[in-house]
């Protein structure tokens, strides 16, 4: 296997880096919606996209070219995307599952960094077990436009989105993944969608709930046709990772170089058991970081990305609990007010070991990649169902 990068792609790293650091320089704290524009305008949106149906007004790149974004976006530490789900996620769905009108309708707004999405999938009682929801939606007798109703959760930054892919069953009496259909539905309908903040353990809080009482969508934007939602939004998650892996190591790597300066200030690195830890941690990182250009672009079905969530969630829990021995005691120390009305007041390392206690949940929970893993790749009986 060979993962060199050839002078096309240096030249490409040298291009983007410049990008980078000449924009972030002249703005080091934009706005996200200033930024998704600035992205835009620079082309930087769309390069995986696949131009069967056209560029849509952006550069697209090779696999290698893409690996070189997503690395010096990290290396950067560019703002956290805003518009991720609209172009890594139902972008290449629609150029995959949806009409020429809908591509043509929603693509060149995500592209200009426009158009922010959310992603309404999870429910109260159908996280992991996304087959199990409730949200239902029914075509009018018109015909033309579907009314929504139900509840979504852990929905990230749908109180500043534009648009919301929702999955809804829309075959009334249909069970598990039967009768389910993905909706592109406006957000800004006041009455008939309501948001409600969920503020994490770091005080952050862009996840929300997320109420839908009659919310319209019209009967053309939906997405793959009715019935095939469930189809349609299992492709939709096999793209949640990939090159975004990449970028996550890079992050990952950085948090660890901080641990290693830390524990050299402290004398703390002196301590064979730390030390240890320090070290096998790097290793498994490296061995991350291989498995996922070994997987890049021969997709080994459902069985690489499943493997690669366990690998990191796990990891990353590990790295926020040396992350706290290596803090020592202060790491105890909490903000002065719990209760204000923004963030908490934390330092790196306790946001680090906070956020990370969700990483072996969000996204597919530990359990469940351990099923379809069980299920789809290694063809071992399912567990019949009470």
């Amino acid at each position: 296997m060979d993962y060199a990068f050839g002078p096309e792609d240096q030249a490409f790293r040298e291009e983007a880096r410049g990008w980078l650091a000449g924009h972030l320089a002249s703005d080091p704290a934009p706005t996200p919606r200033a930024w998704e524009r600035e992205l835009g305008t620079g082309g930087w949106i769309g390069l995986a996209w696949d131009t069967t149906h056209g560029t849509y007004g952006n550069r697209t790149t090779g696999l290698t070219g893409q690996v070189v974004w997503a690395e010096e976006y990290a290396r950067a530490g560019a703002p956290a995307r805003l518009g991720h789900m609209g172009e890594n996620l139902l972008a290449p769905t629609l150029l995959a599952h949806g009409t020429p009108a809908q591509r043509g309708r929603f693509l060149p707004a995500i592209a200009r960094g426009e158009a922010i999405w959310c992603q309404g999938y999870s429910e109260p009682d159908a996280g992991s077990d996304l087959a199990a929801l409730r949200t239902s939606a029914v075509l009018t007798g018109t015909g033309g436009t579907y009314r929504i109703t139900g509840q979504k959760t852990w929905t990230s930054h749908a109180h500043e989105a534009d648009w919301c892919f929702l999955l809804a069953r829309t075959t009334e009496g249909a069970r598990r993944h039967h009768g389910l259909s993905l909706l592109l539905v406006p957000m800004d309908q006041p009455g008939r969608i309501e948001f409600r903040p969920i503020r994490d353990m770091s005080g952050a809080a862009d996840f929300n709930e997320v109420f839908f009482d009659g919310a319209e969508a019209r009967a053309e934007d939906l997405v793959g046709g009715e019935g095939n939602g469930w189809r349609v939004a299992m492709d939709l998650l096999g793209r949640e990772r990939g090159l975004s892996t990449l970028a996550q190591q890079i992050g990952f790597a950085t948090e660890l170089e901080g641990l290693v300066r830390l524990a050299l200030e402290t004398g703390v690195a002196a301590e064979p058991v730390t030390r240890d830890r320090i070290v096998r941690h790097w290793a498994q990182l490296q061995a991350m970081r291989w498995n996922a250009l070994r997987t890049l672009g021969s997709p080994d079905g459902p069985g690489a990305p499943c493997v690669a969530k366990l690998l990191w969630g796990r990891w990353h829990q590990e790295l926020g609990e040396l992350a706290m021995e290596i803090r020592g005691p202060a790491a105890t120390l909490g903000p002065g007010a719990w209760d204000a009305d923004r963030p908490y007041e934390l330092d790196a390392l306790q946001r680090l070991f906070l956020f990370s206690r969700a990483d072996t949940i969000y996204g597919g929970s530990d359990e469940i990649q351990r099923t379809v893993i069980a299920e789809r790749v290694l063809g071992l009986p399912k567990e019949p169902r009470p």
